[in-house]
């Protein structure tokens, strides 16, 4: 099967929604997940905008939509040059282990040399074994020396609250 790569543009909304929302379940379960009219809602105010956020990326053959990806350019890098970060990666059930995703993994390791940047860096779940063995199986380098923070939730709202001398835009 060929696969071929491109960016998500604003005719592939409804598409770009669908995807997200299924990658949405997938991982959070129905009950979870936000509704389709939330992401649509996502993707079109946010996703599918100019000069937005991040990126998508949609993988298909013979105009079928197989998968997508998220990601984002961030400067600065280790040096001079971004880094690309791959925020989501999804491919549809009826569609893995057909090569997809490594086609779109190839994709933006080409389109990062190409825009200069140091490094691609992501991450999955440790609870997600099938991830980490098809970027084992492509021969990423599994990072040791970070640790991962996030604030979330009330944390993110706490922290948020307790700095009253930072200023916004």
């Amino acid at each position: 099967m060929t696969v071929s790569c491109r960016p998500a543009t604003h005719a592939d909304r409804d598409a770009v929604s669908r995807l997200l929302h299924e990658l949405k379940v997938h991982y959070w379960g129905a009950d979870k997940a936000p509704t389709l009219e939330d992401v649509a809602t996502l993707v079109a105010d946010r996703l599918l905008v100019d000069n937005p956020p991040c990126e998508v990326l949609l993988a298909e053959t013979g105009g079928k939509l197989l998968g997508l990806a998220t990601f984002a350019v961030v400067y600065p890098g280790p040096r001079i040059g971004g880094v690309l970060f791959l925020k989501d990666l999804y491919i549809r059930a009826d569609a893995r282990g057909g090569g997809i995703g490594e086609a779109i993994m190839r994709y933006l390791a080409r389109l990062a040399v190409e825009r200069g940047c140091e490094r691609f860096d992501w991450t999955t779940e440790t609870s997600n074994p099938r991830a980490m063995a098809f970027y084992d199986r492509l021969g990423a380098k599994r990072v040791a020396d970070k640790v991962y923070y996030r604030f979330d939730g009330s944390a993110l709202a706490a922290m948020a609250s307790a700095t009253p001398d930072a200023q916004t835009p």
